[in-house]
């Protein structure tokens, strides 16, 4: 072998070690990070898909750790490895790819962790549990040349493909108003006491970059999307689908004027910390998003199509309006979006307040509230090493995140907030700017540089 065929070879073998170009029929090798209740739902999705295998489960419980290798043996007919700490997952050879489905503040540090070492990530929604991490995770992302795709799974949703192209298109005209809304009725989670750490828990490998706190019942599982320190509330649980699908049908870059969002903690008597009913808006100076919480009893809306206990997008254009949700979309026309100035002036606006509903498209079967093609989509992207075919790459779900951020900082210091156009930043205010961050407990560090 000649000296430039030796060359050739050597590098074709490093970037494949690093890079790896799977073939059409090449499995994916996937650890699962976080055996909670989204874990398992994982875990039930990937078992779907013919390119991918659970290679491994990671979980600071074991309890957590005992059921996900129980379903995969159920599920795929084999055992997984398991890891306790995620960085011995990720610095495992047999390793291709990670999911992760963490609490919220535990997704950047564990996307930058991976990406450092080489593999590519799934990461759970919202992308980041603030603004700086957001920014961190994609400079990872792209620094490694990794895949990271963010568990905001309706880009991949067809009914909701389709609503946002025909938004594109112009059906209701020039768009003036997106509005998010999640009226997911929830419940009091009460008090729980401070306790001992329940055996096979490590409870500081919970906490990670979050301050120390004693545990408590309504501070693991669940109730962790309650308190700052874990979770960014309702409009970071459920909420952040509908403010990413607000974002995507406006089709806006940059940042909003300003954003202010109100509301807080009502009826409730207990240990949560985040509100259960809040409302934000983003001004963009031609345009306007906004976005609501409730978590109490909520009526139907005059003769629209929101029910009680919904989630979904209402798109406000010059000719109409379009609702879109889990179920499907509608488009509705106003009865002058077709006259002419001249009509309407005749007609008196009052006799044109009529609007007629122009499509109604009922979501796919299986389609309406589906993972798996977005996770299917992650893994092509992963075969093909090409970020730009992910539905929703890193920087698309930094960005939606970015705006609940942007509320909950406003909500908690009780005031609107100025944004920088070029940076992003909060401006004239050292408080609000502050929490574009957190106080991070060692050695849990996002690090300033990745």
């Amino acid at each position: 072998m000649n000296r430039r065929s030796l060359l050739k070879t050597s590098a074709a073998a490093i970037a494949t070690a690093q890079f790896p170009i799977l073939g059409a029929n090449d499995r994916v090798n996937l650890g699962q990070v976080g055996i909670g209740g989204r874990g398992r739902d994982h875990i039930n999705f990937y078992a779907t898909l013919p390119e991918a295998r659970i290679a491994a489960v990671c979980d600071v419980n074991q309890a957590g750790r005992e059921r996900g290798v129980a379903q995969v043996q159920k599920l795929a007919g084999y055992q997984p490895k398991q890891f306790e700490d995620m960085r011995a997952m990720f610095e495992s050879k047999d390793i291709d790819a990670v999911s992760i489905s963490t609490p919220n503040h535990w997704h950047a540090l564990s996307t930058i962790w991976a990406c450092q070492a080489g593999k590519d990530v799934y990461i759970e929604k919202p992308a980041s549990h603030n603004i700086f991490e957001g920014n961190q995770m994609m400079a990872a992302a792209r620094k490694y040349k990794r895949m990271v795709q963010v568990g905001s799974q309706s880009r991949t949703i067809l009914h909701k493909m389709r609503a946002i192209e025909l938004l594109r298109e112009g059906i209701i005209g020039q768009v003036y108003h997106a509005r998010g809304l999640c009226y997911r009725r929830r419940f009091s989670i009460g008090h729980t006491p401070e306790e001992a750490v329940p055996p096979g828990l490590d409870w500081s490998g919970f906490l990670g970059p979050a301050q120390y706190r004693p545990y408590s019942k309504n501070r693991f599982a669940y109730n962790w999307h309650w308190f700052w320190d874990t979770g960014n509330g309702d409009i970071g649980n459920q909420g952040i689908h509908e403010m990413d699908i607000n974002c995507w049908g406006l089709n806006r870059g940059g940042w909003p004027i300003s954003a202010v969002s109100t509301g807080g903690k009502y009826v409730w008597k207990d240990d949560q910390e985040t509100a259960n009913m809040q409302t934000a808006e983003f001004d963009f100076g031609d345009v306007m998003m906004s976005f609501e919480v409730r978590n109490l009893p909520t009526p139907t809306e005059g003769g629209s199509p929101i029910k009680p206990n919904s989630t979904g997008n209402i798109f406000f254009g010059e000719k109409g309006f379009l609702y879109v949700d889990n179920l499907g979309f509608q488009v509705y026309k106003s009865a002058a979006s077709s006259l002419s100035h001249e009509d309407v002036s005749k007609a008196g606006a009052g006799n044109l307040e009529k609007y007629e509903k122009v499509m109604d498209e009922t979501a796919k079967e299986g389609q309406a509230w589906a993972t798996t093609p977005h996770m299917k989509n992650f893994l092509d992207a992963v075969k093909h090493r090409d970020h730009t075919k992910l539905h929703a790459d890193v920087a698309i779900g930094v960005r939606s995140a970015a705006f609940v951020h942007l509320a909950n900082i406003s909500l908690r210091v009780g005031r609107k907030l100025t944004i920088a156009q070029s940076t992003g930043a909060i401006a004239g205010d050292a408080q609000a700017e502050s929490m574009r961050t957190r106080d991070y407990r060692e050695p849990f560090v996002v690090p300033a540089s990745v």
